[in-house]
């Protein structure tokens, strides 16, 4: 897809939310994010965890395309628009880094947004509170060098039984055992429990590769989904609402839901 020849072209938010690019692995969507990108602006980006798939010693599955995508995020950090990046699991090497810039984007481990409504919300990838057992979910443990072999096999079986559009076994066995772990795990209580311990109204995060967008107990639970699977982010809207976004590369229409006053969330698919 060109990019837009006008800027006014793109949509335009306060803040932008993505994570599980998975930038190097060969499940990534490179060429949609990409895109997404090309139509979206935000004054505040964060890149919440597992931006590039650099934990295993394997071969990087590496493009021009990734470069534009780290090329248009180091412009526009460059240019002013504050970039965060907050490491996750298959990119904890930057974690490492005794430092709180990463190139031209902003590093730290978790972040407080302040929304324009006021709203206070914790920010991090998400592993962070996984249970040890349960750190062993597919996308995690398996690896990226095996789920692109079970990625290349199932694309293989979806040629050769000519169905191009719908999930294959293998990608609907992928996400239904991460869903299964994110149950098992107590993913989100443990994490709204973090929010609520801060004093924070709710928690945006990534890692399970599962869009969620929700109130439980009282504290907004926000995940941002991935770049593999669901093609989602979150971004903040100029009055402070967070709107779940799912490319599909052309249109946007748009569901809204109120949990309490003040704040309210929607769902939209691009």
């Amino acid at each position: 897809m060109d990019q837009p020849a006008d800027a006014e072209c793109r949509k335009r938010y306060r803040s932008l939310f993505v994570s599980d690019l998975h930038l190097g692995a060969w499940g990534s969507r490179a060429v949609r994010f990409r895109d997404f990108l090309r139509h979206t602006d935000a004054q505040t980006i964060y890149l919440v965890g597992d931006i590039f798939d650099i934990w295993h010693a394997g071969r990087l599955h590496w493009s021009e395309v990734h470069d534009e995508i780290v090329e248009d995020l180091l412009h526009r950090a460059r240019s002013g628009v504050r970039v965060v990046y907050l490491p996750g699991n298959h990119d904890d090497r930057v974690r490492r880094l005794e430092s709180s810039q990463f190139g031209a984007f902003e590093l730290c481990e978790t972040a407080v947004h302040k929304a324009a409504d006021g709203t206070s919300w914790l920010v991090l990838h998400g592993d962070q509170c996984d249970a040890r057992i349960f750190r062993w979910h597919v996308m995690t443990r398996i690896g990226s060098r095996a789920n692109a072999i079970l990625r290349l096999t199932d694309l293989w079986l979806k040629q050769r039984l000519h169905r191009t559009t719908e999930r294959g076994l293998f990608e609907l066995a992928i996400v239904g055992v991460n869903a299964l772990m994110l149950v098992g795990n107590r993913f989100e209580e443990r994490l709204t429990a973090l929010a609520r311990d801060g004093g924070h109204d709710g928690v945006i995060c990534g890692h399970f590769h599962k869009a969620a967008l929700h109130l439980r107990d009282g504290i907004t639970y926000a995940n941002c989904g991935d770049w593999v699977d669901s093609q989602t982010a979150l971004v903040e809207t100029a009055d402070g609402a967070l709107q779940m976004l799912e490319w599909s590369g052309e249109t946007q229409s748009a569901e809204v839901w109120t949990p309490a006053p003040a704040r309210h969330r929607i769902w939209s698919r691009i």
